[in-house]
C-alpha cells in the first residue's frame, strides 16, 4: 500500500469513528433489525468493493456499496404487503463500472451541472473537466460515485446505520481543497431511507452533495413510469437554456407544464412544446423549494396509483432537480435483464441550484475553513 493511500485510509477510518458517534449503537442486531456485509468485487485497480445489506423489522431492505455510496437494492411494500426492489441498478460491480447514469449514486463534489466547466472564487479560476458538452456534470469524470469509500457500520436506536467516508485531495477533479466527507446511510424503522452528509475542507471550496437513484414505485423493470403522480413544494424553477445550464432567472410555475403543486401525473404534460421543458426533453430541470433556507421540510410527493406506493422526498436543501429518465434508450441492461428503456425511473435530488458557482444570486455553495457543510434528505416510504 502507498503511503499516501495509507493516510486516506488512516483519515477515513477517524472520520468514520467521528461521525457515529453520538449514535445509540448496539450489536449488529436490534430486535429485528440487521446489517451484514458482503465482498462485491474489485474496481479495475484492484481495491476491493463491499456491499452493506441494511434490513428494519418491517422487511424493508437496502443494499449499499462502498464504490460510488451506490444503493443498488431497496424493497419497500406496495398496499398488500408485497415487497418489490423499487429502485434501478445493475447485480454486477463491473456492470456499474461499464456503464452508468448515476444509478443509486452519491454525487459529489458538486451535483448537477457547473457551466463552461469553471468556476472562480476568492479571485482563481479553477477549471473542471468537461463531461457533459462543454460543461462539468456530477463532480467531473471521477467524481464521488466512482470512488471507493471506507465504512464502518452498526445498528442505532433508529435503525440499521453505514457511513461511509472519503477523503477528496486538494485540486481533485480540479476542486480546491482538502474535503473530508462523511455520509451515513439509515434505514429507519418508519421505512425510511435517510441519508446524512457532513464535510469540512482546509481551503475555500464549493461542495453540492445529493443522491441520484432512479425509482419506480411499481418495481425497477415493471414498466416506465409516466403514471406516478407528483406532487412538488415549488412556486418557482430556476430555467436553463438548451445547454441546461440554468440562466440564473427564477420563473414562476403557474400556468407551465412546471407546475406540480398540484398532483399531476409525470406523463400529463412531458410533451408539453414549452422550449425550456423541450430542452430536456422532458423533466430534468430544478424547482425552488418553497421554504426558508436550511430549513427542514417536504419537497415532494410521489404515488404510484397501482401499488399504492408512496415516496416523500424531505431535505433541508433549497433546490430540488426531478428528472424523468428522459437518457434512458434500452442499452443499460439492468437488474434481471431487463433493459431499461426512456421514463423507466425518475429521479428526485435534494440540492443547491445548478451552476451556483456562477450565479451570485443563488444561495450560495462556498464552504470555508473551519465550517461544515451538512444536507440531510429522506426518502419515506408509505402505501395508500
Amino acid at each position: 500500500m502507498h503511503m499516501k493511500q495509507h493516510i486516506i485510509q488512516v483519515m477515513a477510518a477517524g472520520l468514520l469513528a467521528a461521525s457515529l458517534v453520538g449514535c445509540a449503537i448496539m450489536s449488529s442486531t436490534n430486535k429485528s433489525s440487521t446489517i451484514s456485509k458482503a465482498d462485491f468485487g474489485k474496481t479495475p485497480d484492484g481495491q476491493a468493493v463491499e456491499i452493506y445489506t441494511l434490513r428494519n423489522s418491517k422487511g424493508a431492505e437496502a443494499r449499499i456499496m462502498t464504490y460510488g455510496g451506490i444503493v443498488q437494492k431497496l424493497t419497500m411494500p406496495d398496499k398488500q404487503g408485497n415487497f418489490a426492489d423499487v429502485v434501478l441498478g445493475y447485480d454486477t460491480l463491473q456492470a456499474y463500472i461499464d456503464k452508468t447514469p448515476y444509478f443509486g449514486a452519491l454525487i459529489g463534489r458538486y451535483g448537477n451541472r457547473i457551466g463552461g466547466a469553471q468556476f472562480s472564487l476568492e479571485g482563481k479560476t479553477y477549471s473542471l473537466a468537461t463531461n457533459n458538452g462543454p460543461n462539468s456534470l456530477h463532480g467531473g469524470l471521477k467524481g464521488f460515485d466512482k470512488v471507493v469509500w471506507g465504512a464502518k457500520s452498526a445498528v442505532s436506536s433508529h435503525g440499521p446505520q453505514l457511513a461511509l467516508a472519503y477523503l477528496s485531495r486538494d485540486g481533485e477533479e480540479g476542486f480546491p481543497g482538502n474535503l473530508e466527507v462523511t455520509a451515513i446511510y439509515t434505514l429507519t424503522e418508519d421505512n425510511e431511507l435517510k441519508l446524512e452528509f457532513t464535510a469540512k475542507t482546509d481551503k475555500a471550496t464549493v461542495v453540492n452533495l445529493t443522491h441520484h437513484s432512479y425509482f419506480n414505485l411499481a418495481g425497477q423493470g415493471v414498466g416506465d413510469i409516466l403514471g406516478h403522480v407528483v406532487y412538488i413544494n415549488a412556486d418557482k424553477t430556476t430555467p436553463v437554456d438548451s445547454g441546461l445550464i440554468t440562466t440564473g432567472e427564477f420563473a414562476d410555475v403557474t400556468g407551465s407544464p412546471f407546475d406540480f403543486r398540484k398532483p399531476t401525473a409525470i406523463g400529463a404534460r412531458i410533451n408539453n412544446p414549452d422550449k425550456v421543458l423541450q430542452y430536456g426533453p422532458g423533466y430534468d430541470h430544478n424547482w425552488v423549494i418553497n421554504k426558508p433556507l436550511g430549513q427542514f421540510g417536504l419537497q415532494a410527493r410521489v404515488e404510484e396509483p397501482l401499488s399504492g406506493r408512496v415516496m416523500e422526498v424531505w431535505s433541508d436543501e433549497p433546490g430540488l432537480q426531478f428528472y424523468a429518465g428522459n437518457f434512458l434508450d434500452g442499452t443499460n441492461i439492468g437488474k434481471g435483464g431487463v433493459p431499461y428503456r426512456i421514463h423507466t425511473g425518475f429521479c428526485m435530488e435534494p440540492q443547491h441550484y445548478p451552476d451556483s458557482p456562477n450565479k451570485a444570486n443563488f444561495p450560495s455553495v462556498v464552504l470555508q475553513p473551519g465550517q461544515t457543510y451538512h444536507n440531510q434528505i429522506v426518502y419515506k416510504f408509505s402505501t395508500k
